[in-house]
């Protein structure tokens, strides 16, 4: 879509914008591309970029500043951030994080989580946010007792101990001897599974199964997997009041109280990390450019964390489009290797 030299200029204004916070003149440009250009080329290329909606004039001035899409192109093509493993003497082993390895302690997880979302605050100065992890909903224990008619109370036993219970109402009515034998054979057959191996071998079984306990089986992996999400809603976020403190939000009142609402509500954000936790790697998510970040002058970064080979939550930085991405992207990855090598240890 652009030549070497346009990309070469976006690139540069894009760069100088995160670094001053101020619009990028031509003659700035010049001065940071290194390119030997004409001021006249370069506002032509100028020009060129604002037509493809890459950058933006604001009324107030005669320089440039980035568009969303103008981020994303950069994020997506110009970035060349290290990972983790080659940062070597900087950030990896920074006395923060040698503080924070201390503080992640494997036998608290909650105190985990807490800690990482302060951490990530500490270090970008914005705002941290970690979802919990979340359990695998395992069937250990399941019991069906008759309430009444058509009324069956579902209990369920995970590994660790905790009890579920839920009322559900069946097309049908069944006797206590009924109920006992669905129990008896459920936990013959399925104890120890989770609930989606449970879902799957339902789907294969179901035809084998008598009614009466395959509808039973059901209503037990619907009440498991209510569990489940109920304990699954749980988001931590810290450094929100470092928003007051960001140039570009300081003035905007309105904007404010918009983001503050995310942060209290936590619905969106619940969404948003759940999406990053199906990707690989750290993720950017640019305000402006779809509807994951409903703000345009914010930017995320996120990446989930792993328990023993297996995504359990995910974790981010939520700032200003206008930050320091290589950064982001280093404090993000490096904290959810910590949170997971810490969770792994409990």
């Amino acid at each position: 879509m652009l030549d070497d030299r346009a990309r070469t200029l976006l690139k540069a204004l894009v760069e100088r914008y995160i670094a001053e916070g101020q619009p990028v003149g031509s003659r700035t440009l010049s001065r940071a591309s290194g390119l030997d250009l004409s001021p006249a080329t370069i506002r032509n290329v100028m020009a060129d970029l604002e037509e493809l909606g890459l950058i933006a004039s604001p009324h107030t001035s005669a320089g440039r500043v980035p568009t969303a899409r103008g981020y994303r192109l950069f994020v997506d093509t110009m970035l060349t951030a290290r990972p983790a493993a080659e940062l070597g003497g900087t950030l990896a082993d920074s006395a923060e994080m040698a503080a924070a390895r201390e503080q992640l302690h494997p036998d608290q997880p909650q105190r985990v989580i807490a800690q990482a979302a302060s951490l990530l605050s500490s270090l970008s100065t914005y705002v941290g946010v970690v979802s919990a992890p979340r359990k695998a909903g395992v069937f250990h224990h399941i019991e069906f007792l008759r309430l009444g008619e058509r009324r069956v109370l579902v209990i369920l036993v995970s590994p660790e101990g905790d009890v579920q219970n839920r009322v559900v109402f069946t097309a049908g009515d069944h006797t206590q001897a009924e109920l006992i034998e669905a129990t008896n054979y459920v936990n013959a057959h399925y104890a120890g599974l989770t609930l989606e191996e449970v879902r799957e071998r339902l789907k294969r079984e179901i035809d084998a199964l008598r009614g009466e306990i395959a509808t039973l089986m059901q209503a037990a992996v619907e009440v498991g997997s209510e569990a489940a999400e109920d304990g699954a809603d749980q988001v931590v976020v810290a450094g929100e009041r470092n928003l007051l403190g960001v140039q570009d939000f300081g003035q905007d009142m309105g904007s404010l109280r918009r983001m503050f609402d995310l942060f209290e509500q936590k619905t969106q954000l619940l969404r948003l990390l759940d999406v990053s936790s199906r990707a690989e790697g750290v993720r950017i998510f640019i305000g402006g450019e779809s509807q994951v970040v409903p703000y345009e002058q914010l930017s995320v970064v996120t990446a989930p964390y792993e328990v023993d080979g297996r995504v359990v939550g995910t974790l981010g930085v939520i700032g200003p489009t206008r930050m320091p991405y290589e950064r982001m992207i280093q404090i993000v990855d490096i904290t959810a290797r910590l949170v997971g090598h810490a969770l792994s240890l409990k």
